[in-house]
């Protein structure tokens, strides 16, 4: 076995084993989870008592609107939160008799311009009907439940920056949680979230032994092909997870990932399985986007690269990612974060349903 190159980047990837024919078939022809059962839409439970920190009456008056107004159209509760995260980002859930710079005729909780589009100046201006009409919206946009809350939204708003609402998404989770008639989660369903990157270490074989353990002739991978508690395993667990993938049979699998039959295979070659599968890549961080580092850039493996998962952007011009095996023994196969520049990486690689501004 190869020697770890231990540095800013640490560490090799290794290539991921061919598992038996027959059981590689079993999982390819297994049926796959529809991507797009994103949970029922939930009933509002608001009344005159009902608080929520950092809110007034009149916008929590404002949120059950919206998620009234979504409750009648059969929205899933992720078109709840998106609608809530949209009128956040335009209005912060206030009904508003004015626009602004780049749209001075916009009105309402979702500053709806005066075009003909969204009816009239009192339907503008009235909480359901506004909702109602952002909702249909929405709901024409092809495959918006597998988008990214921000992009979802901005496909109807149209905003100049499709990140505006990234921000607002955490408080509309919470909102739309706070105003409905029952507890749920959004954990373990089958709703594609690109950008929720899971809570800290929840790979869920960090307790099988690596093939460091026991040598690389008796290890055994992972569900995902990969051996156990690899950077590579972690981060298409990631994929995974973020594609509403949580259980076997798993869609992305390291031999079945490109279209071409390649394997996915090490690290380095991440990005030409990506190329090769037509999703995008770029320079920019974005969260839940797996960062790829080719052979010695940032301290990385020499030979087999290293890749890693986005789980914060910062404003300083660095993020924050998280992976495993990429630490220098003994923890070289653990869970890790760390804070590193955003020009480091020789490359990000986003979900199909992320892109760069």
């Amino acid at each position: 076995m190869q020697n770890k190159a231990l540095g800013l980047i640490s560490v090799a990837a290794i290539p991921g084993l061919v598992l038996g024919v027959v059981f590689s078939l079993l999982l390819l022809l297994a049926p796959a989870k529809s991507l797009a059962s994103c949970g029922s839409t939930t009933s509002v439970a608001f009344s005159a008592g009902t608080e929520v920190e950092g809110y007034t009456v009149e916008q929590l008056k404002n949120a059950a609107a919206i998620m009234g107004a979504g409750k009648a159209l059969d929205l899933s509760v992720k078109g709840q939160m998106i609608s809530v995260m949209v009128s956040l980002g335009e209005s912060g859930l206030r009904v508003l008799d004015y626009g602004d710079g780049p749209g001075p005729d916009s009105r309402g909780l979702f500053q709806q311009r005066d075009n003909g589009a969204w009816g009239s100046y009192a339907d503008r201006m009235d909480p359901t009907i506004s909702a109602t009409n952002f909702i249909k919206a929405l709901q024409k946009v092809e495959g918006w439940e597998l988008l990214e809350p921000t992009l979802a939204g901005n496909k109807v708003q149209r905003n100049a920056d499709p990140y505006h609402y990234q921000k607002y998404w955490p408080e509309a989770v919470k909102l739309v949680q706070a105003l409905s008639d029952g507890k749920f989660s959004l954990e373990g369903s089958d709703c594609a979230i690109p950008g929720k990157t899971g809570a800290g270490d929840d790979y869920p074989w960090k307790d099988s032994p690596t093939w460091v353990q026991i040598g690389a002739n008796d290890a055994s991978t992972s569900p995902l092909n990969f051996y156990y508690r690899e950077c590579v395993d972690f981060a298409l667990w990631r994929v995974n997870q973020q594609m509403g993938s949580t259980g076997e049979p798993f869609k992305f699998l390291n031999g079945s990932f490109r279209p071409d039959g390649q394997r996915l295979g090490s690290a380095v070659t991440w990005k030409s399985g990506w190329d090769a599968k037509g999703w995008p890549t770029g320079s920019v961080p974005r969260v839940g986007s797996v960062v790829w580092y080719a052979p010695g850039t940032g301290g990385a493996d020499p030979t087999y690269g290293h890749v890693a998962v986005v789980k914060e952007v910062k404003d300083d011009g660095t993020y924050v990612e998280e992976g495993y095996n990429g630490n220098p023994p003994p923890d070289d196969h653990n869970y890790y974060t760390r804070t590193v520049s955003s020009d480091v990486p020789s490359a990000f690689l986003y979900l199909p349903t992320q892109e760069e501004k």
